[in-house]
């Protein structure tokens, strides 16, 4: 009776059903002849010119002219004047990693303790020379609605510029990147880049996950570092002491040594508070004996 049923079962299985059932049996195959086929490691030929250089201490060009998100003509030099600058290289149209990276910013702006426009200046650039005042507007906009700080608004401008100056600013930072014909988009990489009063490069800053988030302490301690002690207060200084940016990571961490002097400064001006506190004590004493043997 088993057996039966074992054979009308069978029966029951047409061929759209054993096709699955082959196919499914093959994909394990199809993995391994894909994996062959794209070594894992192996970078796309058309990234092998993608990067960022760090070129840190590099002058860059102040006196570059481009378009604000007004329609005027302006330089680099407008911006800097005694406040560092934390530049973002993207393009507006770029479908993913940009939107990404002006997200990153948009939140470091929102958290940082010193304020764009009043301690520094958040310049966003377009690297591709094609795109129009009008677009970079409307990604202004876009963006400071969502940061709904109008105390910032002074503090963040789009920028966009012609081939000749675009080019120009992301070879001075070190910044590569082409244009894939296949896929029809601008193939780059993403950082926020922090440059002094003066036009030297200051810091590079890379997203810190997937989503091209930045960590606000250092994007925080890269801005009072190029602002050389400007702005921020005593805490800060001490604070940005204790710690050293590691260019290789593009990070800041913590200097061991450096927390140990800070608290054997700490405990010597305490021992010597306390020394002269006790003196004081005892000539108090001493004047009040007198007074009463007197």
């Amino acid at each position: 009776m088993f057996f039966r049923y074992q054979q009308k079962a069978v029966s029951m299985l047409n061929g759209k059903a054993r096709f699955l059932i082959f196919a499914f049996c093959l994909l394990p195959f199809t993995f391994v002849l894909e994996a062959k086929a794209q070594p894992a490691g192996v970078r796309p030929p058309v990234l092998k010119d993608v990067g960022i250089d760090q070129l840190l201490d590099h002058q860059v060009p102040l006196d570059l002219e481009f378009t604000d998100e007004n329609g005027r003509a302006v330089k680099l030099q407008d911006y800097a004047g005694d406040k560092p600058i934390v530049l973002s290289l993207v393009y507006y149209d770029c479908p993913q990693l940009c939107s990404l990276t002006l997200n990153g910013l948009m939140n470091v702006l929102k958290t940082l303790p010193m304020k764009a426009g009043r301690d520094f200046i958040s310049l966003t650039v377009s690297f591709d020379p094609t795109e129009t005042t009008e677009l970079a507007a409307e990604k202004r906009n876009a963006y400071l609605q969502k940061l709904a700080n109008p105390e910032l608004n002074d503090g963040w401008h789009f920028l966009t510029g012609d081939e000749k100056n675009t080019l120009a600013l992301t070879k001075s930072v070190g910044f590569r990147f082409v244009w894939d014909p296949v896929s029809k988009q601008y193939a780059h990489s993403s950082a926020l880049i922090v440059i002094t009063p003066q036009g030297k490069i200051s810091r590079y800053f890379y997203p810190s996950d997937v989503l091209s988030n930045f960590e606000p302490r250092d994007i925080r301690f890269g801005v009072l570092d190029a602002a050389g002690g400007k702005i921020g207060s005593l805490a800060d200084q001490v604070i940005l002491y204790c710690y050293q940016y590691d260019p290789n990571r593009g990070t800041y961490g913590l200097v061991l040594m450096r927390i140990m002097r800070i608290f054997a400064v700490m405990t010597i001006v305490t021992l010597i508070a306390l020394i002269l506190f006790l003196r004081h004590k005892t000539k108090q004493k001493e004047a009040a004996w007198a007074a009463r043997v007197s």
